[in-house]
């Protein structure tokens, strides 16, 4: 989950750029580039969908999740919906109208990454049960996603899960793709972008940049407007993730740097890679940054801090033996909704 809002943060400023454009505006990212680093409805969304998973476990039904969507969003009196994707924003028309799952799905962005981008928890939540965690996403998904828009979710979540318990990079690759069709958009863009992060790691010469092209050509549909394709943004990060080993630095900044949905794709490599190799390797100042969220998409989550959603879902085996790094400083991790987040974790175990 820290590796989740690190990899959002750092991926925020770039996002919807080309990687020349990152090049002409800060040569390369190597960290954050802001003075205020934060997250984006990838960070806020997780939480949202983390809450709704420590409520229920494996319990969750669509009727749960459609309740959420309500009470979390929809239904309140907030004013314009603010800074998310347009799978969210068609999802909440087709709600407010009346709409139920699985027809409030039914809108032109049903294949985005935005379930992608919140299934972390579900892995965390189902640690070294892949299959487990690919279903209960395709739960939540249900209410906003279809087709490939689900897979991309099902393929993280699985991958997350797997990262919980495993060691290497292989493992978690095949667990994504052991739960989605074979022959899908997601699958097929999932082992390009692998293949050619893997023959980029044999080639000596080759160089970053050289590396993160060959993913990008391998993924990336020339000229498409929209860079919230789930396949595409599934694609890219797992390729990121292969071409680093794993490693969780290297990983999201391959991400990052990579340009299109950038928060999103630094944000499932970041995920990803946490979950291989733990929070204390995550880069001390990089975690220092990552405070409770705004609320600056999803104003109903204001005040949550991501580490606390993740004591919430963490087997307690894992949290009792955590290598967590630095504590980032008293009250860091005080936030206006621990009292909601303790009462949501009522029954979940």
């Amino acid at each position: 989950m820290l590796g989740l809002a690190v990899g959002d943060a750092l991926g925020a400023p770039a996002e919807n750029m080309k990687p020349s454009q990152i090049r002409r505006r800060w040569g390369r990212i190597e960290g954050y580039v802001e003075d205020e680093p934060a997250g984006t409805d990838d960070t806020e969304y997780a939480i949202f969908s983390g809450l709704l998973l420590a409520a229920h476990g494996s319990a969750l039904t669509v009727a749960h999740v459609e309740a959420a969507w309500h009470q979390w969003i929809a239904d309140r009196d907030e004013g314009p919906f603010r800074g998310a994707g347009f799978s969210e924003r068609g999802t909440l028309e087709n709600l407010r109208r009346g709409l139920a799952a699985p027809i409030s799905a039914q809108h032109r962005h049903a294949w985005s990454d935005g379930l992608a981008m919140r299934a972390a928890p579900f892995g965390v939540f189902a640690a070294g049960r892949p299959a487990e965690a690919a279903r209960l996403v395709a739960i939540d998904g249900t209410v906003s996603h279809d087709g490939e828009g689900i897979y991309g979710g099902r393929a993280v979540a699985a991958g997350v899960a797997t990262a919980m318990v495993a060691r290497s990079t292989d493992a978690v690759i095949a667990a994504a793709l052991s739960v989605v069709p074979e022959d899908s958009w997601t699958a097929r863009s999932l082992r390009r972008a692998v293949a050619a992060a893997q023959r980029s790691r044999h080639d000596p010469g080759i160089t970053r940049l050289g590396t993160e092209r060959a993913v990008r050509s391998a993924v990336v549909i020339g000229g498409y407007p929209w860079t919230d394709l789930a396949p595409e943004a599934v694609g890219l990060a797992f390729g990121a993730f292969a071409a680093a080993r794993g490693d969780f630095s290297a990983s999201v900044l391959t991400a990052v740097n990579m340009g299109r949905d950038a928060d999103t794709t630094a944000a499932v490599a970041g995920a990803l890679a946490g979950a291989l190799t733990g929070a204390a390797a995550i880069p001390a100042t990089w975690t220092a940054a990552i405070g409770p969220v705004r609320g600056s998409c999803l104003p109903s989550m204001a005040g949550y801090h991501v580490l606390d959603i993740a004591d919430l879902l963490a087997p307690e085996e894992a949290v009792a033996g955590s290598t967590a790094g630095p504590d980032p400083g008293p009250g860091a991790r005080t936030v206006a909704g621990t009292g909601a987040v303790a009462g949501a974790a009522v029954g979940v175990r």
